[in-house]
């Protein structure tokens, strides 16, 4: 075995782990989590001159450098609250639904439908071809449809910050794309060969 798709799987594996690291690290600042509906909202504690103070982190729309006092975060969050609430219970619903905090980031969850329904569509035509041939058969298109599914889903998982999933994507993106690769060097191999055979002997 070539030592290239090894390397290539070790450094996919590698770059989704430092892709998930830094909005884990950024959410390990936080101390204090607030959930608002489907909003998280992380708080980083300091004190000054012991009075207790609040600095918003996170998430990005909500994020500031000003510090709240206890008040003023109790404002802060009824107000919040009072925004979630505004909006129509079907959307608050369909938000939770997806685990999203807006409709601005339904694309990611896109991203992620997609992979998982190239995923299915994978094996759906390979059981169909099998069935067809009366033999357990895998076309190109398995392999298309893995490593489609492989890039929307390893991307879905990063957005996700899910180390599981990215790890389990990153290894297989290398394989379904080598063996792409291999189906391509067959076929021009077997060109090449008709092309040999279909030439007419020198005299």
């Amino acid at each position: 075995m070539k030592p290239g798709p090894i390397i290539a799987m070790i450094a996919l594996v590698f770059l989704g782990m430092w892709l998930v690291l830094q909005p884990a690290l950024a959410r390990s600042e936080s101390d204090l989590t607030v959930s608002v509906g489907a909003i998280e909202i992380m708080l980083m504690r300091t004190e000054s001159n012991g009075t207790l103070q609040y600095e918003v982190i996170g998430p990005a729309n909500l994020r500031s450098d000003d510090l709240l006092d206890p008040i003023q975060l109790d404002s802060f969050i009824s107000e919040q609250v009072a925004q979630w609430n505004e909006r129509p219970a079907i959307e608050r619903h369909l938000l939770g639904f997806f685990n999203i905090t807006s409709w601005g980031t339904f694309g990611w969850v896109m991203i992620g439908l997609v992979g998982q329904t190239a995923f299915f569509g994978r094996m759906f035509v390979q059981w169909i071809i099998s069935e067809k041939s009366k033999v357990s058969t895998v076309p190109e298109i398995f392999w298309w449809f893995s490593f489609i599914g492989g890039l929307c889903l390893f991307t879905y998982f990063v957005w996700r910050v899910d180390i599981v999933g990215v790890m389990g994507q990153s290894t297989g993106i290398v394989i379904y794309a080598r063996n792409l690769k291999l189906i391509h060097k067959e076929k021009k191999r077997c060109s090449c060969d008709l092309q040999d055979h279909s030439e007419p002997a020198s005299v």
